[in-house]
């Protein structure tokens, strides 16, 4: 249980307790969570990721190098994720760093995917412009026959960042949008808390 008047010493505990307890939640995707970059210019973006477990304290997640969000993690490694799960009236919001993921990790984790997921991250070049529907599916047809009878490899453009925490709130709605808030910011020593004002 998550007791506001008596904080951890550090914030995993919490943020894996909330992120199962969202499993057991009858959602199409308990583990979306928002990821925010900013570009070399200073322009902020943000989109849908999924949250892929726990990598010791970082979190983990995968996508294409190429796409815009890996092309903004390049030239700025500063990122903010946003957990939101409305049956519970919780949100986490993580600010902090992204560092790509060792080559073998990536290997692990896109061996384990769905074959037809694996086909997809070769036929598409995730951001750019697609002329039709049709032009797509002619690159994942291409990327089928090109696999057949065959184990689909890892593309050099698809893998994985650890989202390294340098800031976390853990935010519980309550009755009269007077909510809990517990602000956990990492130190030199450790992690310092502050409850926060609605």
């Amino acid at each position: 249980m998550t007791h506001f008047e008596q904080p951890p010493e550090t914030p995993f505990g919490w943020l894996e307790q909330w992120i199962a307890e969202a499993k057991q939640l009858v959602l199409n995707e308990p583990m979306a969570m928002n990821l925010a970059t900013v570009s070399s210019a200073g322009i902020p973006s943000s989109r849908i990721v999924l949250f892929k477990g726990f990598h010791n304290e970082d979190i983990r997640f995968f996508t294409n190098f190429s796409s815009r969000k890996g092309e903004q993690l390049a030239a700025n490694q500063s990122a903010a994720l946003c957990f939101w799960w409305d049956a519970q009236m919780r949100q986490v919001r993580i600010e902090g760093r992204c560092e790509k993921q060792t080559e073998e990790e990536s290997d692990g984790y896109f061996a384990s995917r769905a074959r037809g997921s694996q086909l997809g991250a070769w036929a598409s070049e995730q951001s750019q412009p697609a002329h039709d529907r049709n032009t797509l599916e002619q690159a994942y047809s291409f990327a089928e026959q090109r696999f057949q009878d065959q184990d689909v490899p890892r593309p050099p453009h698809w893998g994985g960042y650890l989202f390294k925490i340098d800031r976390i709130e853990f935010w519980q709605g309550r009755n009269n949008r007077f909510h809990d808030r517990m602000l956990f910011e990492r130190r030199d020593h450790g992690w310092a808390t502050n409850r926060l004002q609605p």
